[in-house]
């Protein structure tokens, strides 16, 4: 007969618990644009765990993340940083729609820094999140701009995939977004929903019952003028635009991920010259 020490058994425990622990994805991705006096130049690329960018070629400078873990779990932790110099211009997007799946334990956490100089001009175009029932994400972006810098950003949310028969009950979200002219706070929008998401989802006051929604935020010269065009491609949609002094802000609700993204479309139609990224056009 055998016998295996007490303290030898305590070890092989704990290294069998730890072997069994569920994996954490980790991504990190830091670009940053230079501007030579004609041109906007790649002058930083890192990329780190399951962040991933490409630069694809043609008209402008586009940069599109990819996240090769395939989705996002509880735990999972993924930071994003992207600078334009002075008089850069360039547009951030995103492969594909990303996946926020059930956290476990502790929730995903996701968080985004943008800085643009003076006169820079910055597109940021992630494509949606979708959300899946018991997610948990803590979500922030922080955008810093320099004078006389432009932005157009935009946040999507989707609860669930209608026509893949999905709903989410459950969850929570913890969303914050701030942005920051010359290190001054122009305008934050945060976002907080916790426990039965479906019938928070489903007061009037939050989404009267829609399961996707949108944010488009804009700032810098000549954004004021886009609000009339805007509220006219918005037309009967749920939606509505306005001018906060600093920032052009429109919120959209849609009952579902193909019903926003034909309304998102057109709304920034009107806020950015030529066509959008080609990975939204898949």
């Amino acid at each position: 007969m055998n016998f295996v020490p007490a303290s030898l058994e305590v070890r092989l425990d704990a290294s069998l618990e730890a072997s069994a622990a569920p994996q954490r994805a980790r991504g990190r991705l830091d670009l940053a644009f230079t501007h030579d006096g004609t041109t906007t130049r790649l002058d930083r690329f890192y990329q780190e765990g399951c962040l991933k960018a490409r630069l694809p070629r043609g008209p402008g400078v586009e940069a599109v993340a990819l996240n090769i873990s395939g989705g996002i779990v509880g735990g999972d932790a993924l930071d994003t940083a992207l600078e334009l110099a002075p008089n850069a211009e360039a547009t951030f997007t995103t492969q594909a729609a990303e996946r926020i799946y059930r956290a476990l334990e502790a929730p995903s956490r996701i968080r985004t820094r943008l800085t643009a100089g003076a006169g820079a001009t910055l597109h940021y175009l992630p494509q949606e999140t979708i959300l899946f029932d018991g997610f948990g994400l803590n979500r922030t972006l922080d955008i810093d701009l320099a004078t006389g810098a432009k932005f157009l950003g935009i946040e999507s949310l989707i609860f669930g995939r209608l026509t893949m028969g999905e709903s989410v009950t459950e969850g929570s979200l913890r969303d914050r977004i701030s942005l920051r002219r010359d290190g001054k706070l122009i305008w934050q929008d945060s976002t907080r929903l916790e426990g039965d998401i479906a019938a928070q989802l489903d007061r009037p006051g939050i989404a009267a019952g829609a399961r996707a929604m949108a944010s488009i935020f804009a700032t810098g010269p000549g954004t004021q003028e886009r609000l009339d065009e805007l509220r006219t491609a918005l037309g009967d949609a749920h939606a509505g635009a306005s001018w906060t002094g600093e920032i052009l802000l429109a919120r959209i609700l849609a009952p579902d991920a193909a019903a926003l993204r034909r309304i998102i479309t057109k709304a920034l139609g009107v806020l950015r010259p030529g066509p959008l990224p080609r990975v939204w056009q898949g």
